[in-house]
């Protein structure tokens, strides 16, 4: 059984959903979603022997979400997942993470190894940091621009995306990442519209979502709106900032990617050269997996292959 709880971590309260004994695996979820993302792998690190903890993330769910953009930086969420590990008592643990999740997950691991024995990272590989401002490198047009961008401004993809949070998500989960977008579409968002404008979702469910997961996510997203996920992406610029110091490091603990070949973040610019070149940032990198025919949702939509990947991964660990 999936038990859930409020702890105190980093100065705000998390609610964690969790299940199982042993050695504990941090689980990080991504945009728009919940700890509900991992349900999957909870159960199935649960009957492995692992004590499986997934958090609502800053800003989602039941944990708490503060009211300034400014509290949603990388550095707040990983001070998050260590204080949850605190709150756990666990001096180390594994940690994987999809989507924003990713990079919260590789960012922890990056600055504190000393607390995390290995990391898992869903559809979004390690960046290492570059020369420039992020948004500066983002694609835009006259008529349309970056859905990063389109994000940036507070109150616009609130108003969209709260109208009907059902249909909202319903859109995105369905075709928001996993398309055949020509590559200059990528991602993009019309001047005009909004992100759902050209998302046109088959008019079934996926075998991978049922309509009671989807009443789980619309009736989270109905309570909180969407403000909170969405002040992560008004961080990225911050967070380029703030990494500084940091430029070159590498993640010096055992990693592994996975990610489905319809996705379309391994479709953005750039990827085509790191997602191969992985090793050169994570020496301890033990694969690359690329599931056939799998979008966005990693977890969710190949429950059964991330959580043998994971666990195979798992069990050669360092304590």
């Amino acid at each position: 059984m999936i038990a859930h709880r409020v702890i105190e971590a980093n100065g705000i309260r998390v609610r964690i959903a969790e299940a199982g004994s042993g050695p504990v695996v941090l689980l990080c979820h991504g945009f728009p979603e919940s700890w509900y993302s991992w349900r999957h792998q909870i159960r199935a690190l649960a009957e492995a022997g692992y004590h499986a903890v997934a958090p609502d993330m800053r800003g989602y769910g039941g944990t708490d979400a503060p009211a300034a953009i400014d509290q949603y930086t990388m550095n707040h969420l990983v001070g998050d997942m260590i204080g949850v590990l605190d709150a756990l008592g666990a001096k180390r643990a594994a940690i994987a993470g999809h989507d924003w999740g990713a990079p919260v997950a590789w960012n922890t691991a990056l600055l504190r190894p000393d607390r995390i024995r290995g990391i898992v990272g869903l559809s979004v590989p390690f960046r290492p940091r570059g020369p420039i401002r992020p948004s500066t490198a983002m694609p835009q047009t006259a008529t349309e621009h970056f859905y990063q961008l389109y994000f940036q401004t507070p109150g616009i993809a609130e108003a969209e995306l709260e109208a009907d949070p059902r249909h909202s998500l319903r859109t995105i989960l369905l075709s928001g990442f996993g398309d055949d977008a020509a590559p200059d579409a990528i991602a993009m968002v019309p001047r005009d519209g909004g992100i759902l404008t050209r998302m046109h979702p088959p008019a079934d469910l996926p075998a991978w979502l049922t309509e009671a997961d989807l009443d789980y996510f619309a009736a989270e997203f109905a309570r909180t709106g969407f403000r909170g996920g969405l002040n992560w992406y008004r961080n990225i610029d911050r967070n380029w900032e703030l990494s500084a110091p940091f430029a070159g490091a590498l993640v010096q603990v055992p990693a592994l990617f996975m990610a489905g070949d319809r996705d379309l973040v391994v479709r953005f610019p750039g990827m085509d050269k790191l997602i191969p070149n992985l090793g050169r940032f994570l020496p301890q990198l033990r694969g690359t997996v690329m599931l056939p025919g799998c979008s966005h949702w990693t977890q969710q939509e190949r429950a059964l292959e991330v959580n043998a990947a994971m666990l195979d991964f798992l069990k050669d660990l360092p304590a």
